[in-house]
């Protein structure tokens, strides 16, 4: 599993890059056609990473609730984000990911409960949920390369 969170790492290090490169107001733009923003993929990708792993495994997520409300899958941004809740959003993109995989190798994730994901693909165990989970966060790396094109 370490090479599928170095994948994840490198991912998150991306997304990164991008919020700590573009401004608090490109972050928030949602270009005509689109229903989101860059900040809201990245929150999103933090959220389903957190649902996907920790939630279906039992284990209490390392975000709030209120978090999860705001970026889970079927919403879209209802106001621009804060500079401090993106810089809230930045800290949590590495630090996430680096706590998982330490509870994954101190054995927290001991059961899973099935989830079937949109595209109908269930999900069986917390490896699959893992690996699962970098798929993801690349269509949503897919979309914040669009929205950068119309920055």
């Amino acid at each position: 599993m370490d090479w599928t969170f170095g994948v994840t790492l490198k991912n998150r290090a991306l997304l990164q890059q991008y919020i700590r490169e573009h401004s608090l107001e490109d972050l928030n733009k949602i270009p005509k056609g689109f229903k989101n923003n860059i900040i809201w993929n990245i929150a999103h990708s933090i959220v389903t990473q957190q649902r996907l792993v920790y939630h279906f495994s039992g284990v209490p997520m390392l975000v709030s609730q209120a978090m999860v409300t705001q970026f889970k899958n079927g919403t879209q941004p209802e106001r621009a984000l804060s500079q401090s809740e993106v810089d809230h959003i930045d800290a949590l993109l590495i630090s996430s990911v680096e706590t998982t995989q330490k509870d994954y190798h101190q054995g927290h994730f001991k059961t899973y409960e099935t989830y079937t994901v949109r595209m109908k693909t269930t999900l069986h165990s917390v490896e699959e949920a893992i690996s699962f989970n970098n798929y993801h966060e690349g269509l949503h790396l897919g979309a914040i390369l669009a929205l950068r094109k119309l920055l």
